[in-house]
Protein backbone atom coordinates (compact mmCIF):
# COMPACT_ATOMS: atom_id res chain seq x y z
CA UNK A 1 0.00 0.00 0.00
CA UNK A 2 2.57 2.35 0.91
CA UNK A 3 4.53 1.59 -2.52
CA UNK A 4 1.51 2.81 -4.14
CA UNK A 5 1.08 5.93 -2.46
CA UNK A 6 4.93 6.66 -3.04
CA UNK A 7 4.11 6.16 -6.78
CA UNK A 8 1.03 8.23 -6.73
CA UNK A 9 2.65 11.34 -4.76
CA UNK A 10 5.75 10.71 -7.13
CA UNK A 11 3.68 11.20 -10.05
CA UNK A 12 1.78 13.88 -8.30
CA UNK A 13 5.35 15.77 -7.34
CA UNK A 14 6.51 15.00 -11.25
CA UNK A 15 3.21 16.71 -12.61
CA UNK A 16 3.17 19.58 -9.99
CA UNK A 17 6.83 20.33 -11.35
CA UNK A 18 6.41 19.83 -14.79
CA UNK A 19 2.98 22.39 -14.65
CA UNK A 20 5.02 24.72 -12.74
CA UNK A 21 7.55 24.70 -15.42
CA UNK A 22 5.44 25.11 -18.04
CA UNK A 23 3.85 28.16 -16.34
CA UNK A 24 7.35 29.32 -15.48
CA UNK A 25 8.52 28.81 -19.42
CA UNK A 26 5.18 30.78 -20.27
CA UNK A 27 6.23 34.15 -17.89
CA UNK A 28 9.86 34.29 -19.12
CA UNK A 29 8.25 34.28 -23.11
CA UNK A 30 5.34 36.54 -22.02
CA UNK A 31 8.00 39.12 -20.18
CA UNK A 32 10.28 38.84 -23.28
CA UNK A 33 6.95 38.83 -25.66
CA UNK A 34 6.51 42.46 -23.27
CA UNK A 35 9.97 43.87 -23.71
CA UNK A 36 10.21 43.29 -26.80
CA UNK A 37 6.95 45.37 -27.47
CA UNK A 38 8.27 47.93 -24.92
CA UNK A 39 11.82 48.12 -26.88
CA UNK A 40 9.91 49.12 -30.27
CA UNK A 41 7.11 51.57 -28.51
CA UNK A 42 10.70 53.13 -27.12
CA UNK A 43 13.04 52.70 -29.86
CA UNK A 44 13.14 53.57 -33.87
CA UNK A 45 14.97 49.57 -34.24
CA UNK A 46 14.03 50.20 -37.97
CA UNK A 47 17.64 51.74 -38.83
CA UNK A 48 19.30 49.58 -41.26
CA UNK A 49 22.86 48.99 -40.77
CA UNK A 50 22.79 49.38 -45.18
CA UNK A 51 21.99 52.46 -44.04
CA UNK A 52 25.52 53.55 -42.25
CA UNK A 53 27.37 51.34 -45.13
CA UNK A 54 25.58 53.62 -48.03
CA UNK A 55 26.52 56.86 -45.67
CA UNK A 56 30.08 55.36 -45.78
CA UNK A 57 30.63 54.75 -49.20
CA UNK A 58 28.80 58.43 -49.87
CA UNK A 59 31.39 60.36 -47.76
CA UNK A 60 34.16 58.16 -48.91
CA UNK A 61 33.23 59.40 -52.78
CA UNK A 62 32.66 63.09 -51.60
CA UNK A 63 36.77 62.65 -50.00
CA UNK A 64 37.96 61.44 -53.00
CA UNK A 65 36.68 64.13 -55.36
CA UNK A 66 37.30 67.16 -52.93
CA UNK A 67 41.00 65.26 -52.74
CA UNK A 68 41.47 65.35 -56.67
CA UNK A 69 40.16 69.16 -56.76
CA UNK A 70 42.88 70.36 -53.92
CA UNK A 71 45.51 68.10 -56.02
CA UNK A 72 44.33 70.21 -59.25
CA UNK A 73 44.13 73.29 -56.74
CA UNK A 74 47.45 72.93 -55.89
CA UNK A 75 49.18 72.01 -58.89
CA UNK A 76 47.61 75.28 -60.54
CA UNK A 77 49.27 77.17 -57.47
CA UNK A 78 52.31 75.58 -58.26
CA UNK A 79 52.58 76.15 -61.79
CA UNK A 80 51.43 79.65 -61.82
CA UNK A 81 53.46 80.49 -58.48
CA UNK A 82 51.23 83.00 -56.73
CA UNK A 83 48.11 83.03 -55.17
CA UNK A 84 44.73 83.93 -56.35
CA UNK A 85 41.63 84.76 -54.14
CA UNK A 86 39.29 83.91 -57.01
CA UNK A 87 40.53 80.30 -57.19
CA UNK A 88 40.44 79.92 -53.73
CA UNK A 89 36.80 81.18 -53.64
CA UNK A 90 36.51 78.38 -56.69
CA UNK A 91 37.41 76.08 -54.46
CA UNK A 92 35.32 76.89 -51.47
CA UNK A 93 32.04 77.09 -53.53
CA UNK A 94 32.79 73.55 -55.63
CA UNK A 95 33.82 72.64 -51.99
CA UNK A 96 30.28 73.57 -50.20
CA UNK A 97 28.22 72.47 -53.51
CA UNK A 98 29.95 69.18 -52.80
CA UNK A 99 29.26 68.88 -49.34
CA UNK A 100 25.31 69.39 -50.09
CA UNK A 101 25.47 66.63 -53.14
CA UNK A 102 27.02 63.99 -50.13
CA UNK A 103 24.71 64.70 -47.37
CA UNK A 104 21.53 64.62 -50.09
CA UNK A 105 22.80 61.03 -51.34
CA UNK A 106 23.84 59.53 -47.95
CA UNK A 107 20.80 60.84 -46.75
CA UNK A 108 18.38 59.26 -49.40
CA UNK A 109 20.01 55.91 -49.51
CA UNK A 110 19.98 55.85 -45.92
CA UNK A 111 16.09 56.52 -46.15
CA UNK A 112 16.05 53.91 -48.60
CA UNK A 113 17.27 50.92 -46.33
CA UNK A 114 15.60 52.26 -43.46
CA UNK A 115 12.04 52.14 -45.60
CA UNK A 116 13.08 48.95 -46.48
CA UNK A 117 14.32 47.24 -43.14
CA UNK A 118 10.49 48.85 -41.31
CA UNK A 119 8.68 47.24 -44.29
CA UNK A 120 10.27 44.04 -44.09
CA UNK A 121 8.92 43.85 -40.09
CA UNK A 122 6.24 45.61 -41.35
CA UNK A 123 6.33 48.16 -38.54
CA UNK A 124 5.77 52.28 -39.37
CA UNK A 125 8.83 54.24 -40.37
CA UNK A 126 7.03 57.38 -38.86
CA UNK A 127 5.77 57.36 -35.30
CA UNK A 128 6.45 59.34 -31.70
CA UNK A 129 9.57 57.88 -31.58
CA UNK A 130 10.93 58.61 -34.77
CA UNK A 131 9.74 62.25 -34.12
CA UNK A 132 12.02 62.51 -31.02
CA UNK A 133 14.74 60.91 -32.64
CA UNK A 134 14.35 63.42 -35.17
CA UNK A 135 14.45 66.39 -32.55
CA UNK A 136 17.35 64.94 -30.73
CA UNK A 137 19.49 64.36 -33.83
CA UNK A 138 18.52 67.88 -35.37
CA UNK A 139 19.58 70.27 -32.68
CA UNK A 140 23.18 69.15 -32.59
CA UNK A 141 23.55 69.36 -36.04
CA UNK A 142 21.84 72.71 -36.66
CA UNK A 143 24.25 74.24 -33.82
CA UNK A 144 26.60 72.21 -35.42
CA UNK A 145 26.16 73.74 -39.32
CA UNK A 146 25.97 77.22 -37.84
CA UNK A 147 29.37 77.09 -36.15
CA UNK A 148 31.28 75.74 -39.18
CA UNK A 149 29.18 78.32 -41.59
CA UNK A 150 30.80 81.05 -38.99
CA UNK A 151 33.73 79.32 -39.49
CA UNK A 152 33.47 79.44 -43.65
CA UNK A 153 32.12 82.99 -43.44
CA UNK A 154 35.90 83.69 -41.72
CA UNK A 155 37.72 81.86 -44.06
CA UNK A 156 38.54 79.80 -41.19
CA UNK A 157 38.98 75.77 -43.06
CA UNK A 158 41.59 74.30 -40.25
CA UNK A 159 38.28 73.67 -38.18
CA UNK A 160 35.61 72.62 -40.26
CA UNK A 161 36.29 69.17 -40.68
CA UNK A 162 37.04 68.61 -36.71
CA UNK A 163 33.63 70.77 -36.18
CA UNK A 164 31.53 68.55 -38.38
CA UNK A 165 32.82 65.32 -36.94
CA UNK A 166 32.42 66.58 -33.19
CA UNK A 167 29.15 68.06 -33.26
CA UNK A 168 27.93 64.84 -35.79
CA UNK A 169 29.07 62.86 -32.74
CA UNK A 170 27.09 64.96 -30.12
CA UNK A 171 23.78 64.45 -32.32
CA UNK A 172 24.52 60.55 -32.43
CA UNK A 173 24.85 60.51 -28.47
CA UNK A 174 22.02 62.71 -28.06
CA UNK A 175 19.77 60.52 -30.22
CA UNK A 176 20.94 57.14 -29.55
CA UNK A 177 18.46 56.60 -26.76
CA UNK A 178 15.98 56.65 -28.86
CA UNK A 179 17.03 54.31 -31.21
CA UNK A 180 20.29 51.09 -31.15
CA UNK A 181 22.51 51.84 -28.83
CA UNK A 182 25.47 51.25 -30.37
CA UNK A 183 24.86 54.64 -32.23
CA UNK A 184 25.93 56.25 -28.64
CA UNK A 185 29.54 54.17 -29.48
CA UNK A 186 29.75 55.67 -33.05
CA UNK A 187 29.04 59.03 -31.40
CA UNK A 188 31.69 59.02 -29.11
CA UNK A 189 34.45 57.35 -31.82
CA UNK A 190 33.37 60.88 -33.88
CA UNK A 191 33.90 63.25 -31.43
CA UNK A 192 37.55 61.71 -30.56
CA UNK A 193 38.16 61.58 -33.84
CA UNK A 194 37.14 65.43 -33.89
CA UNK A 195 38.88 66.37 -30.95
CA UNK A 196 42.30 64.79 -32.54
CA UNK A 197 41.97 66.10 -35.42
CA UNK A 198 41.95 69.78 -33.57
CA UNK A 199 45.52 69.19 -33.87
CA UNK A 200 46.71 67.74 -37.00
CA UNK A 201 44.37 70.41 -39.16
CA UNK A 202 46.73 69.46 -41.85
CA UNK A 203 44.91 66.19 -42.24
CA UNK A 204 41.10 66.85 -41.92
CA UNK A 205 40.34 65.63 -45.20
CA UNK A 206 41.96 62.33 -43.63
CA UNK A 207 40.14 62.49 -40.37
CA UNK A 208 36.98 63.34 -42.34
CA UNK A 209 36.78 60.40 -44.73
CA UNK A 210 38.24 57.88 -41.56
CA UNK A 211 34.69 59.53 -39.40
CA UNK A 212 32.18 59.07 -41.83
CA UNK A 213 33.53 57.03 -44.10
CA UNK A 214 34.96 54.29 -42.37
CA UNK A 215 33.99 54.57 -39.20
CA UNK A 216 29.88 54.36 -41.01
CA UNK A 217 31.10 51.32 -42.86
CA UNK A 218 32.58 49.45 -40.14
CA UNK A 219 29.34 50.13 -38.55
CA UNK A 220 26.98 49.02 -41.01
CA UNK A 221 28.80 46.25 -41.56
CA UNK A 222 28.35 44.81 -37.82
CA UNK A 223 25.10 46.07 -37.73
CA UNK A 224 23.68 44.60 -40.89
CA UNK A 225 25.15 40.94 -39.30
CA UNK A 226 23.25 41.71 -35.95
CA UNK A 227 20.18 42.48 -37.27
CA UNK A 228 19.56 42.58 -40.85
CA UNK A 229 21.24 39.50 -41.86
CA UNK A 230 18.65 37.45 -39.73
CA UNK A 231 15.68 39.49 -41.41
CA UNK A 232 17.01 38.53 -44.68
CA UNK A 233 17.78 34.56 -43.93
CA UNK A 234 13.84 34.13 -42.85
CA UNK A 235 12.64 35.57 -45.99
Amino acid sequence: MKEIWRGRFFVFTLSFKVLFMNAENSSLETLQDIKRIMERSSRFISLSGLSGVSAGISALIGAWIANKWLHDYYLLYNERGDYYAGDFHELKSKFIMLAFAIVALALSSSFYFTWSKAKKNNVPIWDHTTKKLLINLIIPLAAGGLFVLGLLYRNDWHFVAPACLIFYGLALVNASKYTLSEIRYVGIIEILLGAVNMYFAEYSLWFWAFGFGIVHIVYGLIMWWRYDRKISSTE
